[in-house]
């Protein structure tokens, strides 16, 4: 059964332990957590077994279990083989901390957009997301990429091209980065057969957040092609105070967090 968790980017003004807290108190029993302000990567890296442990206490506290873990490292599509490489090596390092967490998988970003003449980047990326999903492999995590705005994949059919010259890659499918594309359902839904994990929130064309009562996200008609493919993973509530990033609104995370898990947990 598809169940529902929270991103704790929705709260990266609070500490990892409130943002847990909160999250919990909306009555979810799920979480995806991201690097940035609510986890200090290279932290987790330098120690990952202390940090898990420190992680798994607050989780156990407030009743939580991982759903996905999001590590942002966006450089793998970058020139600059020195600032690649650390990404990928990082990577590597946060597999145990990962692993600690029992955390099902890990979501990682397909690289930075790079210029229309680097005609290199995408295989700059292939070549950095082939060893990562072999080192994810070999510890028994399933790893994902994000088509996500001002990434070297945003589209269905960038996205497409990727899992097929990565072997083993999968998709993290953000409903709302392709709404804000205008992008039609019929081709949203050729990714459902590569994907391992489901976020969503209200977005409409441009607007890459909206409220719930102004958004243009069909949630029903996502659940439907969801049961059809037979989707049985988590989705995601992904709601982000970054506001005006392609049109992003400012938005009460909890209250449309819990709004959008609501309405799609009654059609469920």
């Amino acid at each position: 059964m598809i169940e529902f968790s929270c991103h704790t980017w929705a709260f990266n003004d609070l500490t990892l332990p409130e943002a847990l807290g909160t999250i919990a108190r909306m009555g979810f029993r799920y979480v995806d957590i991201g690097s940035g302000p609510n986890l200090n990567a290279p932290r987790a890296a330098s120690n990952p077994r202390k940090v898990a442990v420190e992680i798994a206490d607050d989780l156990e506290i407030f009743n939580l279990k991982i759903s996905d873990i999001y590590l942002m490292l966006p450089r793998i599509s970058v020139a600059d083989e020195e600032a690649r490489r650390k990404e990928i090596d990082l990577y590597k390092a946060l597999i145990p901390f990962v692993k600690a967490l029992d955390a099902p998988g890990i979501t990682l970003s397909p690289g930075l957009a790079q210029p229309a003449e680097d005609l290199e980047a995408h295989d700059r990326a292939v070549d950095a997301l082939r060893e990562m999903v072999r080192a994810g492999k070999e510890s028994d995590l399933r790893v994902s990429i994000e088509p996500h705005l001002d990434s070297l994949v945003h589209t269905p059919e960038q996205a497409l091209k990727m899992v097929k010259d990565v072997p083993g890659l999968e998709i993290t499918l953000d409903w709302a980065h392709m709404i804000c594309q205008n992008i039609p359902s019929a081709e949203i839904l050729t990714l459902l057969p590569h994907t391992r994990h489901v976020q969503i929130r209200q977005a409409a064309k441009k607007q890459l957040q909206t409220t719930f009562e102004k958004g243009q996200i069909d949630i029903r008609q996502i659940m439907d092609a969801l049961k059809n493919a037979h989707y049985d993973g988590v989705i995601c509530m992904e709601y982000m105070n970054m506001t005006g990033w392609h049109g992003m609104a400012a938005v009460d995370a909890v209250r449309e967090s819990a709004r959008m898990r609501d309405a799609l947990r009654n059609i469920r």
